[in-house]
């Protein structure tokens, strides 16, 4: 039987990021990744049996209407940040779980591009690093910042890495190398890193429950 809400959330509010960004290549065809926003929706859906209210900044599969949720569809990296510091005021908590793309085409073609013989080239430029442009932003101070580090190799390490380099207070190691948990799947299994030393790991279980234990994790350090 697993234990009732933790009171300690009741009222706060959480702003979590879900699902993968497309950035346009033209109008039909983008560049995305595999996520689809049910880790983020999960923990939306955590947070708010918890108490708290709760505004999901979302690039997947929307969730099921609820009380205590605001949702806000985004689409680019950049919508995507500008929903996230438009709705941070007044909140306690930030999660990025969302898999925002790393890089976006320099131009965006205004008409479909056509099938050819040549070979298409497209210039990649890197986008907003969302966690990076708010560490020293004045919208978030006083938020508690938890990010997702999708990793492939020195899944520890890199998520370590992220936690100093992004002055975040947790970051959830996630193996994404893994076709049975992370990126599409209802399993996850993550390891959850502190700046005050916590480590702490997840097994495989369904999304619902790797975030019902996230979320305490998130009330004990607020505590």
């Amino acid at each position: 039987m697993s234990p009732g809400p933790d009171p300690s959330l009741t009222g706060l509010r959480f702003v979590v990021t879900a699902g993968g960004t497309r950035e346009p290549i033209d109008p039909v065809r983008f560049i995305g990744n595999r996520s689809s926003g049910k880790m983020g929706n999960e923990l939306a859906a955590a947070a708010i049996r918890h108490g708290a209210e709760v505004t999901l900044v979302t690039a997947g599969v929307l969730p099921a209407a609820q009380p205590g949720l605001t949702v806000w569809v985004v689409a680019t990296a950049d919508d995507m940040y500008a929903a996230v510091r438009s709705t941070l005021e007044g909140a306690r908590v930030l999660i990025m779980a969302a898999a925002v793309a790393d890089w976006h085409p320099s131009r965006v073609a205004a008409h479909k591009l056509k099938k050819g013989a040549s070979t298409l080239t497209l210039v990649l430029v890197p986008t907003v690093d969302i966690l990076s442009a708010l560490r020293d932003d004045e919208i978030a101070a006083g938020v508690f910042k938890v990010g997702f580090a999708a990793e492939t190799d020195n899944v520890i390490d890199n998520a370590r890495a992220k936690l100093d380099a992004k002055h975040l207070d947790l970051v959830i190691a996630n193996d994404v190398s893994r076709e049975d948990i992370g990126m599409g799947s209802d399993h996850n299994e993550v390891t959850v890193i502190g700046r005050n030393g916590l480590q702490q790991h997840i097994p495989r279980a369904p999304k619902s429950v790797v975030a019902d234990s996230i979320v305490r994790i998130i009330a004990r350090s607020l505590r």
